[in-house]
This record gives C-alpha cells, structure tokens and sequence, in this order.
C-alpha cells in the first residue's frame, strides 16, 4: 500500500513538474521579442506586468515609465507584449508616416469574447475598409455636412437648453442631460428617431451604457486579458459588463426587428436602413454584410457618437467653472457675432476664433482617449531605432501627444492661447490629435466638431455656470472606456 501511495504520489509530482515546464515554454515562446525590441520593465512569468498596473491612472503610468525606459518601451499587458509609444514625433512616425504598418486591431481577449472583433472600430484588413466606407457615405446620405443635419442638432440645442432653464438655476450634475442631447443626434442618425428626456427605457440604456464604460477601466479587464480561459468562468464585475453588452445588443436587435418590418428599400430613414438595403436578402458574412456585424456596427456608432462628445461637453462646463474670466470672454463673443435672438449656427465658427480655441483647448485638456485604441503591426517594421514585429499589440498614447511638452507651451495649464495666432485668429496645432490619426483617424470627427460648437455655444449664450454655494468641483478624473470628470454640480443661471 507505502509503494502504491509512493508510486501515486510521484505521479503526482511528475505532472505538475511537466506542467510548470509547458507553462514557462509556452510564456517564453509567447513573449520572445527581437533583440532590437523596444525595452522595458522586466516581467513575471504568467502574469507579466499586471501586477504593477494602476488602471485608475494607466495613462499617467505610461508617462512615468517613458520617463525610464524611453519614449518607445514595452510592457506585458493586456495578455501579450505591448509596445507603447509616447510623444507627438513618435506617434506621428508610427500612424502617419508609416501608417500602413500600424493599421490592424489586435486580439484583445475580452474585446474578442465580446464583439468576435465585428464592427467599424475592431475589425480589421478588408471587412473594417468595407464598413468604413460604407458608414462614412451613409451618414453623408444622412445628411452630413448638410443644412439638414444641422438643424437637427440646433433643435437638440433648444431641448438641451430648455432642460437646463427647468432646473431654474438649481444645483444640479448635467451629465444626464448632456448625455440625453448628445446621444440623440446619433440615435437620429442610427435608428430613425430621438427621445424624450424622460423616457425610461431612453434613460435606462444610457445608464446601462455609462456603467459600461466605467466598468471598462476595472482591474478585472486586466486579470481577464491575462487569463481569459479562467476568469471568464468565475464570477465578479467582468460578469457585468457582458450582461450589459448583451442587454445594449438586445436593444438594437429589437429596433432591427422593427426595420425590417416597415422597410422601404426607395426611401431609407437611417443607417439600419441602408445596411439591411445594401445585405439584400441573403447575407454574406465575407463582406461584412450580416445581421450580427450590424448589431456591432450600430453599438460602434452609438459609443462613439455618445461617449466622447458627451464626456468632451462635460469637461467643457467643468473648465468655464474653474475659468470664469475665459467663460466671460466667450460669451462676449457671442455676444458680438450672433446677440441672443437667433441660434449658433456653423458658419459662425469662422468668425468666432476666440470660441474655437476654448473648444479646442477642452479637447486637448479633456484628453478624452487618453490611451487612443490599440492598433497592431501588419508586417514587420522599424519605429525611430527599434524593430517591431509583425503581430505586435501597439498602444500610441494620446496622452503623450496632447500634453507634449516640446510641442505645448504651457501643456498643464487650460489655456486657450495655445490656438490663437497674435492677431487673434485661430491657429492649427499639429500636435492636436484628439481624434487620433492616419489611417484609424475617427470616422465621426466631422460631426464632433459641429456638436461640440453648436452645443457649447448655445448653452453659454443663454447661461453663465458657477459652482454652488460651497462647492468647488475639482479636475479629478475617473479612468474607464474615457478619461472623465468625477461627477460635479453646478447651477446654470440665465443671461
């Protein structure tokens, strides 16, 4: 019986020494990097570097390891070895110069369990070139950079507006109100339709969504990407976010339904619409063309055409707080150029320079996609003096570019004096990137900019904001999907 349990236990050992050994194979294999790799803090076997992730601040962490390490290093996260590019050259060099090397997605575990990486913004080669295009001429038929469109979002601008005025200078948090007028304009554009304020389920799937996007920034996406074949089967706040993924994909499989139910191919209303028209009655999943990539594809729209407009606007309020004097000197000038009997309208902006370098400096300041979307090698390549592989997980920081201090006069400081020319016009800034660049620059630029002009200056044309009696909202931000601000109050009195 002693030699039988011996026996068993030698066993034992022998296959846990032989699965210690396929283990390190297996990582050394995973992680093997060329000798002119890019360098980096040395990592843990399995875990990698995960352990010295803060994702509450990555952003700043990145800063801080540029610092040591170079303005191109490496680190293992996100389950495999990153390169992370810092600084406006470099960034330039990798999406702009050589942009053709840097344009796939890579695999992100999670991001593949949830999206199959379908869509506009994951995918990657021929179907993310098709559903580019094809989005990029859809909302062009929808009315972008059109009168049309315009008056859409002046309308949204007079809802917005008037909500505000109902809270009759109260202390109030705007970021459900900034999120009902934002999201509306691309609800229009996908699905045919705003809603009202106070409609519930309207106000239950952008809670869901902003969840979503907080959750996005948790320790549990790393401990995921990193052992996605065992967290994926335990419990926690991973479980969450695709419960609330398949809740928001829920939604946009019943307003589907309903297109395709009335759908008239003469005269298409959106761009479920025209996507059901363009599959025909057979879908081809080679070309994009299928029920499940329309799904993402419209979810794509809905995050982008939300999230970074929305979260943009609130920093906006937030820095017109903390700058009373810019706030002032905006509002002189729209004063001047449009008086309060008629609404902001595009072709203001042309004369309103003072105007448009706030704007700008909010979005350089507000850097809402602080770690930009990850991109991946196509072949191999060579970045400044280092060779990268083809394969390789790219992180080019946003961060880095926006608060560039060899491009930047004064980087941490909201100043709008970084757009204007001496004679008071409006100066272009080419290390202002905060729709990314190159070949993966934002589809949605266009209509971000005449959101973004058209809501701020309405709202500061009828209301001056300060903080409440006793309150101070700080610039603390919070890490998720985006870089926002913690929720803050302020009260909105009428001009």
């Amino acid at each position: 019986m002693d030699l039988l349990s011996s026996i068993q236990w030698t066993d034992v050992w022998s296959a846990l020494i032989f699965l210690c050994v396929f283990l390190l194979l297996v990582n050394t294999r995973k992680h093997k990097v060329p000798a002119n790799f890019p360098p980096g803090p040395r990592s843990l076997l399995l875990i990698g570097d995960i352990f010295r992730i803060e994702p509450a601040r990555l952003h700043l962490q990145f800063e801080e390891f540029s610092q040591k390490y170079g303005k191109i290093f490496s680190i293992n996260v996100f389950g495999s070895r990153v390169v992370v590019i810092n600084g406006y050259k470099h960034v330039r060099e990798a999406l702009v110069q050589n942009g053709e090397d840097y344009v796939d997605r890579p695999i992100i575990p999670m991001i593949n369990d949830l999206t199959a990486y379908k869509g506009i913004v994951q995918s990657s080669g021929l179907p993310w070139k098709q559903q580019r295009r094809f989005a990029l001429q859809t909302l062009k038929n929808l009315g972008l950079g059109k009168k049309t469109l315009e008056r859409s979002i002046q309308q949204e601008c007079q809802y917005l507006t008037e909500a505000f005025a109902a809270e009759h200078g109260k202390p109030l948090n705007p970021q459900s109100l900034i999120n009902y007028a934002v999201s509306n304009i691309i609800c229009c554009l996908v699905f045919g339709n705003r809603f009202e304020y106070t409609d519930k389920q309207y106000q239950s799937i952008l809670q869901d969504f902003n969840e979503l996007i907080l959750l996005f920034g948790s320790v549990w996406v790393q401990v995921y990407n990193t052992f996605p074949w065992l967290v994926k089967r335990l419990p926690g706040p991973h479980q969450r976010i695709f419960s609330l993924e398949y809740k928001l994909r829920d939604y946009i499989t019943s307003r589907v339904k309903e297109h395709k139910e009335n759908l008239d191919p003469s005269s298409p209303r959106d761009y479920i619409d025209y996507f059901l028209i363009e599959m025909g009655e057979k879908e081809d999943p080679d070309s994009g063309l299928e029920m499940e990539n329309l799904y993402s594809c419209a979810l794509d729209l809905f995050f982008a055409g939300t999230e970074t407009t929305s979260t943009t606007l609130l920093w906006g309020l937030l820095f017109m707080v903390k700058n009373p004097h810019i706030q002032e000197k905006v509002q002189a000038e729209i004063d001047a150029v449009i008086g309060q009997s008629r609404q902001p309208a595009i072709k203001d902006r042309e004369n309103m320079p003072y105007t448009d370098a706030v704007i700008h400096e909010i979005q350089r300041m507000g850097d809402i996609l602080p770690l930009n979307v990850a991109h991946m090698t196509v072949r191999d390549t060579t970045l400044d003096k280092y060779t990268i592989p083809k394969g390789t997980f790219i992180i080019p920081t946003l961060h880095s570019v926006l608060y560039d201090e060899s491009m930047w006069e004064t980087p941490h400081s909201f100043n709008p004096e970084h757009f204007l020319n001496l004679d008071g016009s409006l100066r272009k800034r080419e290390a202002f990137l905060p729709f990314s660049a190159g070949k993966r620059v934002c589809p949605g630029e266009q209509l971000a900019r005449m959101e973004l002009f058209l809501f701020f200056t309405s709202l500061l044309q009828r209301f001056s904001f300060s903080a409440p009696a006793g309150e101070q909202p700080t610039l603390e931000f919070t890490l998720g999907g985006t870089h926002s601000p913690k929720p803050y109050r302020l009260q909105a009195a009428e001009r």
